[in-house]
């Protein structure tokens, strides 16, 4: 029976993230296994493992074989260079002390590299959030001064509408008051004393 270490499938559509079990290489995808090692959840960014690293190396040595992604994960976490380091100690190359020496200072430096790139990601999201708001806030700027100059445009459609009316009314009234009453029937001629008498 060939036992391999791989990913199952859990989660529903696009919100993938899995499992990774050791399991018989002819059961199913997401069927039997005989022990769930870890869990991968490749959404995040960067992705989140989680992996028991004595259970994972323990089935190393016992045989197991990895798929090409959990291959990925278990060097990424360090199992595979523990078992390297653990090969060397066994043929007599070098003693655990060193192996362990070696194996702290390549844990060192994949942490310096995992928390570079997430520094990395966090500034590019603030540099990101940054050019945004200057582009929003230079789009709500292109608005104000159009609504502005609408308001302004309409200010001076109504002054311009209500201006002749209160010309009209200024330029009658002086007149009115300076001018007599125009009217039809002339005025009557004063009556003298000689054709009164008549």
């Amino acid at each position: 029976m060939a036992v391999k270490i791989r990913l199952a499938r859990k989660g529903r559509k696009k919100l993938a993230y899995y499992h990774i079990v050791v399991a018989d290489s002819r059961s199913p995808r997401d069927g039997r296994y005989i022990e769930k090692i870890g869990m991968y959840n490749p959404i995040t960014n960067p992705a989140t493992i989680e992996i028991n690293f004595d259970k994972a190396l323990g089935w190393l040595h016992d045989g197991a074989i990895p798929t090409e992604t959990c291959r990925a994960i278990l060097s990424y976490k360090g199992v595979l260079m523990k078992k390297h380091l653990l090969e060397g100690v066994r043929k007599g190359a070098f003693d655990e002390t060193e192996a362990e020496k070696r194996f702290e200072a390549w844990m060192k430096q994949n942490e310096a590299k995992i928390e570079a790139k997430r520094s990395g990601l966090e500034k590019s999201e603030d540099d990101e959030l940054g050019k945004r708001l200057i582009v929003e806030k230079k789009i709500n700027e292109a608005r104000a001064a159009k609504l502005a100059k609408r308001q302004a445009e309409l200010a001076a459609k109504d002054e311009a509408e209500n201006q002749p009316e209160i010309v009209a009314e200024e330029s009658a009234s002086p007149e009115d008051v300076d001018e007599k009453p125009v009217t039809d029937e002339t005025p009557a001629e004063p009556v003298s004393e000689d054709k009164a008498g008549e």
